[in-house]
């Protein structure tokens, strides 16, 4: 069983990662080139990636209130955090945490 949940947290951890890089390159990079350089392809392509991580994200939110045992407030927090840039990884930091808490 633990082992189970150490990588649910790890597949969590990465999604998360992925998500928040996702979107800060989004707010960052392509939507500056958008915007001030005329050119928006890479909103497109950056947008689609981020639309399905952002879903992904949000997934494992939902299962970690099974798979953690989280609260509805944690599941809400993370879910929160997930619109707010530099978000996720405060979530990561919080499961690396918990995994760290589980371990000892």
């Amino acid at each position: 069983m633990q082992k189970s949940v150490d990588n649910f947290t790890k597949t969590f951890r990465l999604v998360g990662w992925m998500e928040g890089l996702s979107f800060l390159l989004l707010l960052g990079v392509a939507m500056p080139l958008k915007y001030l350089a005329g050119i928006p392809e890479p909103v497109k392509m950056l947008g689609w990636a981020h639309g399905l991580l952002f879903m992904l994200y949000l997934a494992y939110v939902v299962l970690a209130k099974f798979r953690l045992n989280w609260t509805f407030r944690q599941m809400f927090l993370a879910g929160v955090a997930s619109v707010i840039p530099f978000g996720p990884f405060i979530v990561d930091r919080k499961l690396l945490k918990q995994s760290a808490a589980r371990k000892v």
